[in-house]
């Protein structure tokens, strides 16, 4: 079988995966990310450029939830506290 070059994973898998690394014991908690924006002139060629924004992932982490949803894991399930 030949080698996968990308492993891609759900919202609520990096949630578990940030849990687990952050030692969090309980609550639910998922996937936080904060964009920047920027702006710049770009295109193919000097001659035909157009206004383009650039969005940077500048940070990713955990963000507590009140209800569960798509993007959470539950750390007392995930990460219980033995």
């Amino acid at each position: 079988m030949p080698e996968s070059k990308n492993l891609t994973f759900t919202h609520a898998q990096v949630a578990e995966a940030l849990i687990k690394y952050h030692n969090v014991h309980e609550g639910l908690w998922g996937l936080y990310v904060e964009f920047g924006i920027a702006a710049s002139n770009a295109g193919p060629s000097p001659d035909q450029i157009n206004p383009a924004a650039i969005v940077p992932i500048l940070k990713i982490g955990l963000q507590k939830f009140n209800k569960p949803n798509n993007m959470t894991a539950d750390a007392a399930v995930v990460n219980p506290l033995l």
